[in-house]
C-alpha cells in the first residue's frame, strides 16, 4: 500500500512511494506525530539520480523487517534536497561539522523540535568497513533515546547552540581588488593538476566556476597562465570519461583524477555551467574543441533534458538496466567492450572505434568495460567515417535500456541553461538555441512566478510545486534572464530580472549587506541558511551578487550596484583563502574591477549591420560586459525598454555601438572590429 508520498510531485519522493516504510514528506504534521508519539524523527535525504541513494532504499527501506522497526520507533521523513536546499543545507552543515564529511544519502536523527543528535550517510545492511549497519544505528539511536533521553537532549541542543555561532560577518571586508584575484589565482595555481587537469585529486569535480574565472581574468589582466590552465583543463575534461563521447554532456564527476571512469549521472547544472565555459573558452580561444563541445552539450540539454513544458528536467540517473542480467547498475548505458564495438560496426569500424575511444579487452571501468575517451595517441580517423561510426554507436545506445529522468524543473538550474543556451545560439548562429532558452524563461514566468514575482523553486508536468524559491534561484533565473536580454533585444527580460534582483534586496538581505539562501518570511528551520561557496553550482550569495552587478549596468542604480559590492566582501575575505570554492564569486569581482562594460547597439532593426554589431558585442570578451541592442534614439519601441539605449543615436545613418564604463564612455563606432578591440574580443 503506498505511503504518504504518493501524492507528492518529486520523482525521488514517489520512488519512495511504495516503501514499506511509512514515510512522511517535511511538515509540521510529521513533527506534531514524533512529539504525540514520544520518539525520535528519522531524515533522510537525497535526490533521484544518487546511485548510493538507490542502494540505501533497495538495501534497508525495501525490506520489510528494518522498515518494520522504522515506522515501530521512529517517524521517518523522506526529503529531496533539489525541491528542499534549505532543509539540506542546515542538516548537512550539522552532519559535516561532526564527522567531517557529507554527501549523499544524508542520514540524520532528530527531536520533534527539528533538533539533530546523530548523522550519517550511507549505512550498509550488514557492518561493513568500519561501519555500523542500518539496523544497529537504529537500535542504537532508540536505546539512547529510551535510556539516556537527557543526555541526547543535551547533545541537541549543543548541536543548534554551535550552528547558531556560524552567522557570517562579511559586511565590513569591503569589495575585493587587484590584489585578492591575483591571490586567488596563486592559490589555484597551488592547487592545479598539471598532469591531468582541474584541481586537487580523485573524485575530481568539474570545476566550472574556477574556469569561468580564470577565463575573466585573462580577459581582464592578460595573464597567460590563468588561460592555460582553464584551456588544459577543458580539453582533459572533453577527452575523458566524464564527457559523453557519443551524446554530448558531462557526467557529474570523475572517480579518478585522470577524468576516465565517471559516476555516470549527469545534472543539468553541471552541463549548463560547462556549455558556457566551453563557449567562452571559444570566445577567447577560437578552439574548435571548445566550439565542438559547447553545442554538443547544448544540443544534448535539449535532446534529452527538455520536456514538454519546455523547461529543462534536473537529471539523468546513474544507474541503467544492463540487458544481459536485468540489474539496474551504474554505467551500464554507457560503458562498451570491443566485441560489442564490432558487432555494431563490423570487424574493421569496431577495431577502429576501439582504438579510437580507447576501448580496452580489459577494460577502463567495471566487468571488463570501457568507458568511451579520445586518447591522445589514438589513430586519425577521417571525419565522415567518424561521423558514421559516432551515427551507429548512438543508434546502438538508444536500444539499451535508458537511465531513468528526473523530470522536475528546477528554477535556478533553467536559469543557468537559459543564459548558456542563448549565448550559445547567439555565438554559433543557432537560433534554435536562441528559441529553447526563450521557450524555458517563459516556463518559468509563466508557473513558477507569482503576481509578486515571487519564485517556486520547482514544477513538474507544468504543476508548480510547494517550495519557495531560494536566494541561487533569484540569482541564477535572473542571471539568464539577463543574457536573453543581451542576446534578443528584448527588454522584458530586463524587466523580469529587474523583479527578481529587487526582491533579493527585499527579503534575503541583512543589514549588513550579506546575503541568506532563504527569505526573511521563509521556514523557520533551527537555523537560516547561510553559505556563500560554490557546491555543483554557483552559490545563491555570488549568483545574487552577479545579477545585481549586472543589473545595475544595464540600469545605472546605484542601489544595485552597492548592495553587489556589500555582497562581495565575502570574496574580499575567502578569495584569497579558498578560491576553489568561491569561484562564481571572482568571476563576478572580476566583471566589478573591469566596470563592468556597458554596450549599447543601436540601428534599424531591417539592417543587416546591426546583427553583425550586435554579435559582435556579444563575442567580447570583457569580463561581465552588458549588452543591450534596439532602435536608434530609444524614444519608443523595444529600444524604450533598456535604459542604455536612451539617447543613443546613429553615426551617418549607420548602427553604431557605444561602449561605456566607470562613468566615462569610448568614442561611438560603426566599425565590428573597432568594436571588437574596445571590448577586448580575439577574433572569431
Amino acid at each position: 500500500m503506498p505511503n504518504r508520498l504518493a501524492n507528492e510531485t518529486s520523482p525521488y519522493l514517489l520512488q519512495h512511494a511504495d516503501n514499506p516504510v511509512d514515510w512522511w514528506p517535511w511538515s509540521p504534521e510529521a513533527f506534531a506525530e514524533a512529539r504525540e508519539r514520544g520518539v525520535p524523527v528519522h531524515l533522510s535525504v537525497g535526490y533521484s539520480s544518487c546511485h548510493w541513494c538507490h542502494v540505501l532504499a533497495g538495501e534497508s527501506f525495501e525490506d520489510e523487517l528494518t522498515a518494520a522497526y522504522m515506522n515501530e520507533h521512529f517517524v521517518n521523513i523522506k526529503v529531496d534536497r533539489e525541491e528542499r536546499p534549505d532543509v539540506d543545507a542546515v542538516y548537512m552543515e550539522a552532519v559535516q561539522a561532526a564527522t567531517g564529511q557529507g554527501g549523499w544519502p544524508m542520514t540524520v536523527f532528530m527531536t520533534a523540535d527539528a533538533e539533530p543528535f546523530y548523522f550519517g550517510t550511507y549505512f550498509p545492511p550488514e557492518p561493513r568497513q568500519g561501519m555500523p549497519s542500518f539496523m544497529q544505528v537504529l537500535e542504537g539511536v532508540r536505546t539512547a533515546w529510551v535510556g539516556r533521553p537527557e543526555e541526547v537532549a543535551e547533545v541537541a541542543q549543543r548541536i543548534v547552540r554551535d550552528l547558531a555561532g556560524r552567522e557570517l560577518d562579511y559586511g565590513k571586508a569591503g569589495t575585493p581588488g587587484p590584489e585578492e584575484l591575483a591571490k586567488a589565482l596563486l592559490g589555484l595555481t597551488r592547487e592545479y593538476d598539471a598532469a591531468h587537469g582541474g584541481f586537487g585529486g580523485a573524485p575530481k569535480f568539474p570545476p566550472s566556476m574556477a574556469l569561468e574565472f580564470l577565463l575573466r581574468h585573462h580577459a581582464r589582466t592578460g595573464s597567460e597562465g590563468a588561460l592555460q590552465m582553464a584551456a588544459d583543463t577543458c580539453e582533459a575534461m572533453a577527452r575523458g570519461g566524464i564527457y559523453d563521447q557519443l551524446g554530448g554532456g558531462f557526467a557529474r564527476y570523475s572517480v579518478d583524477r585522470e577524468w576516465v571512469v565517471p559516476h555516470f549521472e549527469k545534472m543539468l547544472y553541471d552541463n549548463a555551467l560547462l556549455c558556457r565555459v566551453y563557449a567562452h573558452l571559444w570566445r577567447a580561444t577560437g578552439s574548435d574543441l571548445a566550439r565542438r563541445v559547447a553545442l554538443e552539450t547544448a544540443d544534448f540539454m535539449v535532446r534529452e533534458l527538455r520536456t514538454d513544458q519546455g523547461g529543462f528536467a534536473s537529471a539523468l540517473d546513474a544507474d541503467s538496466e544492463d540487458p544481459l542480467t536485468g540489474e539496474h547498475v551504474e554505467g551500464a548505458y554507457y560503458a562498451w567492450t570491443p566485441a560489442q564495438l564490432r558487432e555494431v560496426l563490423g570487424e574493421a569500424d569496431g577495431d577502429l572505434a576501439a582504438g579510437y575511444f580507447g576501448v580496452t579487452e580489459e577494460g577502463t571501468f567495471e566487468h571488463g568495460t570501457s568507458v568511451l575517451q579520445l586518447p591522445q595517441d589514438g589513430p586519425a580517423v577521417e571525419a565522415g567515417r567518424l561521423a558514421g561510426i559516432k551515427e551507429r554507436l548512438l543508434a546502438a545506445r538508444g536500444r539499451r535500456p535508458a537511465p531513468g529522468r528526473d523530470d522536475k524543473i528546477v528554477a535556478a538550474w533553467n536559469g543557468l541553461a537559459i543564459a548558456a543556451l542563448a549565448e550559445c545560439g547567439a555565438y554559433f548562429e543557432r537560433p534554435d538555441l536562441v528559441e529553447r532558452a526563450t521557450e524555458a524563461a517563459d516556463l518559468l514566468v509563466r508557473v513558477h512566478m507569482d503576481g509578486r514575482a515571487r519564485l517556486s523553486r520547482t514544477s513538474k508536468d507544468g504543476q508548480v510545486g510547494t517550495n519557495d524559491g531560494v536566494l541561487e534561484d533569484y540569482g541564477d533565473v535572473a542571471e539568464g534572464f539577463l543574457a536573453l536580454a543581451s542576446v534578443t533585444g528584448e527588454g522584458v527580460w530586463l524587466e523580469f530580472a529587474g523583479f527578481l534582483v529587487d526582491l533579493v534586496l527585499d527579503r534575503f538581505t541583512a543589514e549588513d549587506g550579506s546575503l541568506y539562501d532563504t527569505a526573511h518570511d521563509a521556514e523557520k528551520l533551527i537555523r537560516r541558511p547561510q553559505d556563500p561557496t560554490d557546491t555543483g553550482a554557483p552559490s545563491g550569495w555570488t549568483a545574487a551578487a552577479g545579477a545585481l552587478l549586472s543589473y545595475a549596468a544595464h540600469t545605472g542604480s546605484q542601489a544595485h550596484r552597492t548592495a553587489a559590492e556589500r555582497a562581495l566582501g565575502v570574496v574580499h575575505a575567502l578569495g584569497p583563502r579558498v578560491p576553489r570554492y568561491i569561484g562564481h564569486g571572482l568571476s563576478v569581482a572580476e566583471a566589478l574591477l573591469d566596470g563592468p562594460r556597458e554596450v549599447a547597439v543601436v540601428g534599424h532593426p531591417e539592417d543587416p549591420a546591426l546583427a553583425l554589431l550586435h554579435r559582435t558585442a556579444l563575442l567580447g570578451t570583457a569580463p561581465g560586459a552588458v549588452v543591450a541592442a534596439g532602435l536608434a534614439g530609444a524614444t519608443d519601441g523595444g529600444g524604450a525598454e533598456f535604459p542604455l539605449l536612451a539617447e543613443r543615436t546613429l553615426v551617418d545613418d549607420l548602427p553604431t555601438a557605444y561602449v561605456c564604463r566607470h562613468f566615462v564612455c569610448a568614442r561611438p563606432t560603426t566599425d565590428p572590429a573597432e568594436l571588437a578591440e574596445q571590448l577586448g574580443t580575439v577574433g572569431s
